[in-house]
C-alpha cells in the first residue's frame, strides 16, 4: 500500500484551513474541518480539532487511493500534487480531465499547464485556487528536478 505523502497533508491544511463549524464553500457544498464534505456534514455540524484531523487523514487516504486507480504509478511529490487536486475538486473531475491524460502520458510540463487552468469557483477566478494550483505545480517541478 502506497503511503499518503506528508506533503499532501501540508497542502490540505494550508489551503483548506480549519473550520470547526460547517459552512457553504464557494461551490455551495457543506464543508467542515479541513475541507471535508459528505452526507454527514450539513448545517449545525461542529467538530473538534481531533475530529477534523482524523477526517482529513481518512479523506486524504481515500483520494490517494482514488488518484492511484486513475493514475497508476504516481509516487511522492507527484502523487501529493495530483491527489491534492482530487481532494479539492473531486475524483470525477480528475477522471475526465485532460490533466489526467497528460499525467498518464508522462507529459509533466503539460501537467503543470493543465493544473494552472483549474482556478475557477462559482464562475470566477479565486485567488486561493490560483495559489493552490501554483503549490501543486511547484511540487511537480520539484519532483522533476530531483
Amino acid at each position: 500500500m502506497t503511503p499518503t505523502p506528508p506533503e499532501l497533508y501540508q497542502l490540505i491544511r494550508h489551503f483548506e484551513g480549519l473550520r470547526y463549524r460547517a459552512y457553504l464553500c464557494p461551490a455551495g457544498v457543506w464543508t467542515c474541518g479541513f475541507g471535508s464534505t459528505g452526507p454527514d456534514i450539513g448545517p449545525g455540524t461542529v467538530w473538534t480539532l481531533q475530529q477534523a484531523t482524523d477526517r482529513m487523514r481518512a479523506d486524504a487516504r481515500k483520494f490517494v487511493v482514488g488518484t492511484l486507480k486513475l493514475c497508476p504509478g504516481l509516487i511522492g511529490l507527484r502523487l501529493a500534487a495530483i491527489a491534492d487536486f482530487a481532494y479539492n475538486l473531486g475524483l470525477t473531475r480528475l477522471k475526465g480531465s485532460t490533466l489526467r491524460r497528460r499525467v498518464l502520458a508522462g507529459e509533466w510540463e503539460s501537467v503543470c499547464d493543465e493544473l494552472a487552468k483549474w482556478v475557477r469557483g462559482g464562475g470566477r477566478v479565486l485567488p486561493g485556487l490560483v495559489l493552490r494550483r501554483l503549490a501543486e505545480i511547484r511540487l511537480i517541478r520539484q519532483a522533476l528536478a530531483g
